[in-house]
């Protein structure tokens, strides 16, 4: 007769516990999420989208945006977006563990992410309470975005956001400013 398999689960405690070595440790439901350093592609995009949003948000002086963020959820849940907004009703001393609200979480999905990224933290991002979730994707130059109802939209070109506290204001980013050429 087969046993089945064991499959550690691990804590917020024990993944910062591991030593550094380069890759990016997650938890979801106390299940280990491992995926190697970030491309440069990846650094890249990642940046522009950063200073993209810092300059259509900062403004209204009601968010903050961070590159990598962190969603840290009980004893098991640990997922690092590449961007994260937030309320700025949190200062900056805030620990991670105590932040809630969040507007928007971003992955940058290479090869090695895509099926993490989408499959498994996307849904954890709205089940979780992120109001939108985007999937950016700088080789087919796209962005999926996922919303708490798990709608999804693809833009190209033009990306519109609707935060709910800016509304009626919405943000629009040039996608051909975020993407690199050549």
């Amino acid at each position: 007769m087969a046993m089945p398999i064991q499959i550690p689960r691990y804590t917020v405690d024990q993944v910062r516990s591991f030593p550094e070595d380069g890759q990016r440790y997650e938890l979801l439901d106390g299940f280990l999420l491992v995926t190697p350093a970030p491309t440069n592609l990846h650094q890249i995009v990642t940046t522009n989208l950063t200073v993209a949003l810092h300059q259509a948000v900062t403004p209204s002086q009601k968010a903050r945006i961070v590159s990598i963020g962190e969603l840290e959820i009980g004893a098991r849940t640990l997922l690092n977006p590449d961007i994260l907004v937030y309320p700025a009703s949190y200062v900056p001393t805030t620990p991670w563990k105590r932040i809630r609200g969040w507007w928007l979480a971003v992955e940058v999905v290479s090869p090695s992410t895509r099926i993490y990224d989408r499959d498994f933290k996307r849904e954890a991002y709205t089940n979780l309470g992120v109001e939108e979730v985007w999937l950016v994707d700088p080789e087919s130059a796209i962005v999926e975005v996922w919303n708490e109802g798990s709608q999804q939209r693809i833009s190209r070109g033009l990306l519109t956001w609707r935060p709910k506290a800016l509304r009626p204001d919405h943000i629009e980013i040039e996608l051909d400013q975020i993407f690199p050429r050549g």
